[in-house]
């Protein structure tokens, strides 16, 4: 009877300490889709790019990524196939939050202008090509999961572009001699300051 009553123990501990543990996820999810919230509103007005991809010479303009409360998948599709590895050819679906983050750059920019795109998405054997010929090259690159950006944008210098990034928190950024890398990696600073 009283091993039972040491089980009836344990098991309420350990219930206990599962509980506990959703407990502290369930609170901890609202938070990060809250921040998600504040790139992406769940309503509100439509969200576009204008992109100038500087290798392959192919740009959209205001191409409209989410409009009625979604993103477009066919709008997804286009930009994923501009941000390609234009080394490879091989398209990788780009992270929706980068996408948001680049329109909310322009408006905080308040420009027009298209966002000049020097690296979007990166196959890991290209990554691995530029970590042996350049340097700062991430071993574990955000490119390569399609969440980074290396842009310029004209008429803007590469410090106010670094600025407006990092005043978004919405990931890494890092400035360069000619252009800034923008990420939704966690939120970090390197590169010229």
């Amino acid at each position: 009877m009283e091993s039972k009553t040491k089980q009836t123990a344990l098991l309420s501990k350990r219930d206990l300490l599962k509980w506990g543990g959703v407990s502290l996820i369930s609170l901890a999810l609202p938070m990060s889709w809250s921040k998600f919230d504040e790139i992406i509103p769940s309503s509100g007005t439509q969200k576009s790019l204008s992109l100038y991809n500087i290798h392959t010479g192919e740009a959209l303009k205001k191409c409209v990524f989410w409009a009625d409360g979604q993103f477009d998948p066919d709008a997804l599709k286009t930009i994923s196939r501009l941000f390609r590895d234009h080394r490879t050819n091989v398209v990788h679906t780009i992270d929706q939050k980068l996408l948001a983050l680049l329109h909310n750059l322009t408006k905080k920019l308040d420009t027009q202008k298209p966002i000049h795109l020097v690296s979007g998405y990166r196959s890991r054997e290209t990554n691995n090509q530029l970590r042996i010929h350049s340097y700062g090259v991430a071993k574990h690159s955000q490119h390569t999961l399609g969440k980074a950006a290396d842009l310029f944008i004209e008429g803007h210098s590469l410090k106010k572009i670094q600025s407006a990034a990092l005043s978004l928190k919405g990931g890494g950024v890092g400035r360069y001699d000619s252009f800034v890398h923008l990420d939704t990696g966690p939120v970090r600073r390197w590169g010229l300051v």
